[in-house]
């Protein structure tokens, strides 16, 4: 029987299916595993889960040991581990595509309702009981119709915001590696556009590409300063890629009208800046927070490790 970690709270079918072949530990408190507890859990461990909470790096490996088979982490986004690091020490490390497809791009799309329409500033009006009255002027937004969504990384998750805003009426614009297949491009009538050119042109531009060292504040001032000053940046992806010092000033200062944030740079620490702007809306990392995809997330993960703890190829390796 080989022994699992499983660095944080996952939903109940996950582990079941784990319990029923092999030992499983996991860190039961609803807070993040401090590292010297993580660096304690994982002696011995044939099989990790890890949560995006987690750094797992060399040290992390080293302390679980040579028997340690596989890494899977319960995300789609892996910048939390050292993938090299793991296969230079033969660990198989797998994440989990697909299955919070549906559930972010729902948040990306809210993010851009929230934005254009000021959603978050009227809420908060409410709530503080501010006096206010129906006016012709008053919290005016901007609506979607006709106007271009610029997508930055047309991948899965990309692709099912671009659908989402083909209902809304608008029109798709796309930035990625390489060119979208002609079928998906007709369905979206997408045109490619290199990403100066597309932030240039977008009227909301939408974060889905992976976070990287080549994509460390790939939103910058430089880019920020190529939106038009009507145009709107959300972001779902990773924190990092969006340098929030920029941001902050170009909210304050219009260069963009707004923008959408569900992933920080430093989080869950957010800019004091963006705090004190009503021309943000901030969400706490809810991309795939629906019980039935963090269901799907963590099953996906389990079945990794068993798979790979019994000899069998993983469903869904990261390469190296």
């Amino acid at each position: 029987m080989s022994k699992v970690v499983v660095t944080g709270r996952v939903p109940e079918p996950a582990v079941e299916s784990l319990r029923a072949e092999h030992e499983v530990w996991m860190h039961e408190d609803i807070t993040p595993i401090s590292r010297e507890a993580l660096l304690e859990a994982v002696a011995g461990a044939d099989a990790i889960l890890s949560l995006l909470t987690e750094k797992i790096d060399a040290e992390v490996l080293d302390a679980a040991g040579s028997q340690l088979q596989i890494l899977a982490n319960v995300a789609v986004g892996y910048n939390n581990v050292d993938v090299p690091a793991c296969a230079e020490r033969g660990v198989v490390v797998t994440n989990t595509p697909g299955v919070l497809t549906e559930a972010t791009a729902d948040i990306a799309f809210g993010l851009i309702l929230m934005t254009t329409r000021r959603l978050g500033e009227g809420e908060r009006v409410i709530r503080s009981q501010t006096p206010w009255a129906w006016g012709m002027f008053y919290l005016l937004g901007s609506g979607l119709q006709g106007k271009t969504l610029g997508v930055i990384g047309l991948g899965g998750i990309g692709v099912a915001t671009a659908r989402r805003a083909r209902a809304f009426g608008m029109r798709i614009a796309y930035a990625s590696r390489s060119e979208c297949p002609a079928e998906l491009a007709e369905e979206l009538q997408a045109t490619r556009m290199d990403t100066d050119e597309l932030l240039a042109h977008a009227d909301v531009v939408s974060l889905h590409c992976p976070y990287s060292e080549a994509t460390h504040h790939l939103i910058g001032a430089e880019q920020l300063a190529r939106m038009k000053d009507t145009a709107y940046l959300v972001n779902t992806a990773r924190g990092p890629i969006v340098d929030e010092a920029a941001l902050v000033k170009a909210l304050r200062d219009g260069q963009i009208a707004g923008a959408g944030l569900d992933v920080f740079e430093k989080e869950p620490a957010v800019h004091e800046g963006l705090l004190e702007l009503d021309n943000v809306a901030l969400v706490p990392h809810l991309g795939s927070a629906t019980v039935e995809t963090r269901t799907a997330m963590a099953q996906l993960a389990a079945d990794n490790a068993l798979a790979v703890l019994g000899g069998r190829d993983p469903l869904t390796q990261v390469q190296p």
